[in-house]
């Protein structure tokens, strides 16, 4: 996946190009866009405005950073405008996306679906900065200093906010562990 090739040449013409791009990066950015959001629908809207703004708008993509960073960016400030103009809402548990158990046993399946329930419930009550750079560490595989590059934070506000995020979601977690009968 080289998206920056990819955009090169959909500027230089190419329209599969931009096809590539949304099918290599539309997921991953719909999901960052949901922890701005609260909600998967918005997301989405935000994810394709983002991929409309690429193919009206041609914005220049310079290369100083990656290009799935330069995009998440450009999303991010959709989100952050879309944030002003709505008010976030919380977001319902069983729009937090399927689990593939393809090669799972059912029980196996079972307790991955609990787990990932307990880490999306845990999630969603930590502070919006927080699930932003879990999200984008943990999902997204971004270093902590490309996560907190995109949230505008130094290399060392981005190291103290993870470890801060992780002991939170580690409280919430054990939390939770503890209501369980």
């Amino acid at each position: 996946m080289n998206g920056g090739a990819d955009y090169k040449a959909y500027c230089g013409g190419d329209d599969e190009a931009l096809a590539r791009i949304i099918r290599d990066y539309k997921d991953g950015l719909i999901f960052y866009l949901r922890t701005f959001t609260g909600e998967i629908h918005s997301a989405e809207d935000l994810a394709e405005d983002t991929f409309v703004k690429l193919a009206v708008k041609k914005p220049r993509y310079n290369g100083k950073a990656s290009f799935k960073t330069w995009l998440y960016t450009i999303a991010g400030n959709l989100a952050i405008d879309w944030l002003r103009k709505n008010r976030r809402q919380e977001l319902p548990l069983e729009d937090c996306g399927e689990l593939s158990a393809d090669e799972l046993s059912l029980e196996q399946a079972y307790i991955r679906e609990e787990e990932r329930i307990a880490l999306h419930h845990a999630m969603r009550t930590l502070p919006e900065d927080y699930q932003r750079i879990l999200w984008l560490v943990y999902f997204e595989e971004y270093s902590v200093k490309e996560a907190g590059g995109l949230m505008g934070k130094s290399a060392h506000a981005a190291e103290t906010l993870i470890w801060r995020a992780r002991r939170r979601l580690k409280e919430e977690l054990e939390k939770e562990q503890g209501n369980d009968p």
